[in-house]
């Protein structure tokens, strides 16, 4: 199957193989054998596996299928909003925005195309319309493109920081002010390939927060990020001495996410705010708490009522 994807910002400057690990989520020797196939090239000129990315090439990649399990297909996701140029999906936890090593489980992208939405092909295989993600323990609202013009438009919009994404959060203390600004580089732990960390060596970071209810020992946020980081949210909050309730990997209380019946940290993109890349119209679409969260924060008002 072949697919176009362009230059990441990110990626141009490095060697090619370098390039294609990380579009496609592999292993760097895996890339390399890509481009000694021919099956990860650039378009309109020839680059080795040592050449160097450019601004403004394309990547096509002409894969060769192999042979795999059908993957789960998350039958509960919903649709809120669609039409031809972009799909906006209720992500339920446990969903994965995409396929990548290791994960088994549904995916947003795999239960689209099972229903039969079309998908631009613009974009990594397997990552194809992809703009922007959520991590498999948030629930939330997740836009996919549908058209060419859409992941290119998107694709500028989130880059540019122009989509507006709220997060609701419920975090472990009582936060001393009622809105602030973390603004701190976000990387990867050292201890561990699947944690992030605050670090002077980390990308920017900036998330803002405003607190819209507090029980004592626990604080509901309204949060708004400025950047994308994995984790940005969980890692910044955890920075600041508040984890986000059942979220342990970054230091949460495991007795109070029991005592609330959580599973996973609480936290859910509840609104997203873009203009629409054909119309123009700046678009509003929102999603109400999952079950699991609306449950946990009832017995939190119960509790602060008595």
């Amino acid at each position: 199957m072949t697919h176009l994807a362009p230059a990441p910002d990110a990626l141009i400057g490095k060697r090619f193989d370098v390039a294609v690990a990380k579009m496609l989520g592999i292993s760097r020797a895996k890339a390399s054998d890509l481009v000694a196939s021919g099956q990860a090239h650039v378009l309109g000129r020839d680059v080795a596996k040592s050449g160097i990315l450019q601004a403004g090439d394309m990547v096509e990649f002409d894969l060769q299928e192999e042979r795999r399990e059908p993957e789960p297909i998350a039958d509960d996701m919903r649709v809120v909003y669609e039409d031809d140029d972009v799909v906006v999906v209720d992500k339920p936890v446990g969903v994965a925005a995409h396929a990548s090593v290791g994960w088994t489980g549904p995916t947003v992208l795999g239960s689209l195309l099972d229903r039969g939405v079309h998908i631009t092909s613009y974009g990594a295989p397997g990552r194809q319309g992809i703009v922007s993600r959520l991590d498999v323990g948030t629930s939330g609202l997740m836009l996919v493109c549908k058209s060419e013009l859409a992941y290119k438009e998107m694709r500028r919009q989130f880059a540019e920081h122009e989509v507006v994404k709220t997060y609701h959060a419920l975090v472990q203390g009582n936060l001393k002010e009622d809105r602030a600004t973390i603004d701190a580089p976000i990387g990867r732990a050292k201890v561990s390939d699947f944690r992030f960390t605050v670090t002077p060596a980390g990308k920017e970071a900036v998330t803002h927060w405003d607190v819209m209810e507090r029980f004592g020992e626990v604080t509901l946020v309204s949060v708004n990020l400025e950047t994308g980081r994995t984790h940005q949210i969980r890692v910044h909050f955890s920075s600041i001495g508040h984890p986000l309730v059942g979220d342990p990997m970054y230091g949460a209380n495991p007795v109070m996410a029991a005592e609330l019946g959580l599973e996973r940290q609480w936290l859910h993109a509840v609104q997203l705010e873009f203009r629409h890349p054909r119309t123009h119209v700046w678009t509003t679409v929102k999603s109400r708490y999952p079950a699991d969260l609306a449950h946990a924060l009832e017995q939190l008002r119960a509790q602060h009522a008595e």
